[in-house]
């Protein structure tokens, strides 16, 4: 037998499902029973083959792959990356239960696959097109990003209808000088970024302010009003505001600010600045049981001016919902911390709107009026640090730099810029320097009663922490029962209800997966345990006065959103029984009681997925890290982990290795949002 040589490379072999959708299908049978796809994206593949039952292998399995990455938060699968990373479209672990030895790997199935044959496959398919006529799947004509038709038809409106309100607008320059010296004082040196970002969404009918925590948003955006609507009257008009929030509990903080907010304004600009913050969902008249709102394109919101926070939990559907409801002359103003966890749903909106936002790029125009306006000479701070551009979006977008809630002495601070900054080494050496509110607790195992310690409020994590200790679950608990009004008073009842609820929202034990050991549901029994074995709740299971439950579900019915947090406690009836009613706190300010038995989406709380605490703050949270590798563990969710903590903040982890990946991975969500709007 000749021996093969380099001359002669053999053959690949190409994997038997390329040729025959039965192979194909049995195979994705098998991924589907291991968890690596949904049952949803099987069920795809199997439809459109009865559409095009001649269909090649590969488009169906490109489908397959554009479902399933729509799932994991892509808006698109881009073939290239399929081809070059092939099992990262999976949801496999990165180490696998067997390693590289896992049968039936992307890596094989698409050995030998060329470029061109896959997106030559897909251009000849009836089932694909450039998305006019609508087709299944849509590949833009010298593009590689495949879409599912829907969320390329979101993507397409998305990015036209914010390009169609970034043209600059004229505003009063001698009033809006006037306003802005009224409103900030004047900068002490340093460039004053709120006061600029006022000025920047003055003249625009699309902004986005952000910033990170403590960057001062909600009050730039007070200022915002006060100052659009002083234009405003200077015109012989008053603004329609609303403003929203993706959660109930973000909106209930950005209710609480805004009201503070207003007072510290001068007299007579607080006028016609509203304070009640509602959800998104509320906003635009969610339908019960559909995709659908009753505000539209048809039915456009009563509004001149929309503001919603926290913006970075917006997904490209709600995005594309927000603006086909707003009228085409109302302003839309986003805030959000860029760097936080993308949403939830698919897409990375606010991401991919700021990408590059720390470099300002800021055109020559923009830079001049922002010198007339407000007397600060940005040219110069972008010529040293930033970077200049002529492209009208980044002409929208303001970024606050100063925190003022964390200082020079503030260890989260410097642990969330060091963690942003993608540098493991400068992690540890904040770790390192003795900050007196972090806390680092290594674990030895799943084991290790630490955990409860540090969940019931023992401050050995933070041995040089001076002042009030570090709060755990033990505060609120014991609040219940020390502060339990002795009367059937409903206002007593209610004062009580609202400190319990403030008690529990100082303390949250954040994680990064749902199931496991280490995920909620694994955690939340073991902290019940906990709390029971120290006689702080009466039992484990089921409905208990202490037990701290979250909203899964919107329920219209009840008025309650998913994330809103509610406490279950024990009241009098009138004829004096004992009753368990569970409180939630609204974002007007009220209080909710509600029947458990009328509860229907709903899990206990202990222990929450840092994706569910976005929109919330803690005076002390901790984080807590799984052993394993998993790609859900990146820098965004560590530092949207560490930014939930306004006091104090504890990380918990049994391999610190797993710190260090975390903090070198990057969240990449498939999208051509930006690039549409930068080359539209």
């Amino acid at each position: 037998m000749t021996e093969q040589t380099d001359l002669f490379p053999l053959q690949v072999q190409r994997h038997p499902a390329l040729s025959d959708w039965r192979a194909l299908e049995s195979l994705l049978q098998r991924w589907q029973e291991r968890g690596w796809i949904r049952a949803l994206d099987l069920a795809l593949g199997r439809f459109l083959h009865t559409l095009e039952p001649e269909a090649s292998p590969l488009i169906l399995l490109a489908a397959v792959l554009t479902s399933h990455q729509l799932g994991r938060g892509h808006i698109c699968a881009d073939i290239d990356a399929l081809l070059s990373t092939p099992d990262a479209a999976l949801s496999l672990p990165p180490d696998g239960e067997f390693g590289e030895a896992l049968p039936d790997r992307p890596a094989e199935l698409l050995q030998g696959v060329e470029r061109h044959e896959w997106l030559g496959a897909l251009e000849s398919s009836a089932l694909v097109g450039d998305g006019d006529p609508p087709t299944p799947l849509v590949l833009e004509p010298d593009s590689t990003r495949l879409y599912l038709y829907r969320q390329w038809r979101y993507e397409v409106d998305v990015a036209a209808s914010i390009g169609h309100r970034l043209e600059a607008l004229p505003v009063d320059e001698s009033l809006m000088r006037q306003r802005l010296a009224e409103l900030f004082t004047p900068a002490d040196g340093h460039l004053d970024w709120q006061q600029l970002a006022c000025a920047l969404m003055a003249g625009r009918r699309f902004g986005i302010i952000t910033g990170g925590p403590g960057t001062g948003k909600t009050t730039t955006v007070v200022k915002l009003l006060a100052l659009l609507q002083s234009l405003a009257e200077a015109q012989g008009e008053v603004l329609r505001i609303r403003l929203a929030a993706p959660t109930g509990k973000a909106a209930a903080r950005l209710t609480e600010s805004i009201s503070g907010a207003i007072g510290r304004l001068p007299a007579h600009l607080q006028s016609h600045i509203p304070a009640e913050v509602t959800t998104l969902h509320r906003l635009l008249g969610a339908r019960p049981d559909t995709r659908r709102f009753v505000h539209n394109a048809d039915n456009p919101l009563h509004a001149d001016l929309v503001v919603v926070d926290e913006a970075s939990m917006i997904d490209l559907e709600m995005m594309h919902q927000l603006l086909a409801a707003l009228p085409p002359r109302a302003r839309l103003v986003l805030l959000g911390d860029k760097d936080q966890l993308a949403s939830v749903e698919a897409g990375s909106v606010l991401g991919d709107l700021c990408e590059g936002a720390d470099q300002g790029g800021y055109a020559p125009e923009t830079l001049r009026q922002l010198a007339q306006q407000t007397g600060q000479d940005v040219a110069a701070w972008q010529a040293a640090e930033g970077e200049a551009s002529q492209r009208p979006l980044s002409q929208s977008i303001a970024m606050l730099r100063h925190s003022h809630r964390f200082g020079a002495d503030s260890g989260i601070g410097a642990l969330a810029r060091a963690v942003n900054a993608g540098d493991p080494e400068r992690v540890q050496q904040v770790f390192q320097a003795g900050y007196v509110d972090l806390g680092l607790l290594r674990l030895k195992g799943e084991n290790d009663a630490a955990l409860e310690r540090l969940v019931l409020g023992d401050r050995h994590v933070f041995p040089a922490a001076e002042g009030p200790a570090p709060r755990g679950y033990r505060h609120y608990l014991s609040l219940i029962h020390e502060q339990r009004p002795a009367a059937q008073d409903p206002s007593a009842r209610d004062d009580w209800a609202r400190q319990v609820l403030a008690a529990f929202a100082e303390f949250q034990l954040l994680c990064a997966l749902r199931r496991g050991p280490w995920g909620v549901e694994g955690l939340n029994d073991r902290i019940a345990t906990a709390l029971a074995s120290a006689g702080l709740i009466e039992r484990t299971q089921g409905w208990y006065e202490g037990r701290p439950v979250l909203v899964t579900r919107n329920d219209y019915g009840l008025g309650l959103m998913n994330g809103d947090i509610g406490i279950t406690l024990k009241v009098l009836s009138e004829a004096g029984a004992p009753l368990l009613r569970v409180v939630f706190p609204l974002s007007d300010g009220t209080l909710k009681w509600v029947l458990p038995s009328r509860l229907q989406s709903i899990e206990t709380v202990y222990a929450m997925t840092v994706h569910k605490s976005q929109g919330s703050e803690f005076a002390h949270t901790a984080m807590v890290l799984p052993p394993n590798q998993n790609p859900v563990l990146t820098r965004e969710l560590v530092y949207t982990g560490i930014t939930r903590a306004s006091r104090w903040f504890s990380l918990l982890l049994t391999h610190p290795a797993r710190l260090e990946e975390a903090v070198r991975a990057r969240v990449r969500r498939a999208s051509g949002l930006r690039g549409r709007l930068l080359t539209g």
